[in-house]
């Protein structure tokens, strides 16, 4: 009897990937041999007889195939948070800017109320003074 070769069990890694890829389309045609009919790696991993974890581990650019096929692509997801990052830094930047620059107009407030609080006491102090004749009273009166 001949002895059992132990890589007879296992198929070619090309061999492996045409099944993948076949098990994949056979879902995205509705065609399955399982039922599967949404596109996973579970699902895709089912239907051609393996794990999951195999097609993760071993196939990662296909894991990939079958995540654009989902619409959400690792890449794809990627950029789209790179690009709302940089937006979001810049709604940021832009922030500060306002801040920056509402803080310099509240300490210019800040200082033009101080002289106007500043001449108010100075014009109540001369209004209660009895030595400070009022013209506008004057005028009226002759």
């Amino acid at each position: 009897m001949k002895p059992k070769d132990k890589t007879s069990n296992y198929k070619l890694a090309e061999d492996r990937e045409k099944d993948l890829k076949l098990a994949l389309l056979r879902i995205q045609k509705g065609r399955s041999r399982t039922g599967e009919t949404k596109v996973t790696i579970a699902a895709v991993a089912r239907e051609a007889g393996v794990s999951a974890a195999l097609i993760h581990n071993h196939y990662p650019s296909f894991a990939e195939e079958i995540r654009e096929a989902q619409g959400r692509s690792s890449r794809a997801m990627r950029d789209v948070k790179q690009q709302d990052l940089i937006a979001e830094r810049k709604k940021g930047a832009a922030y500060r800017q306002e801040i920056a620059e509402l803080r310099a107009q509240v300490a210019n407030l800040a200082s033009i109320n101080e002289v106007l609080l500043d001449n108010n006491r100075v014009l109540a102090a001369k209004l209660n003074d009895r030595n400070v004749v009022d013209l506008a009273s004057r005028k009226q009166q002759g």
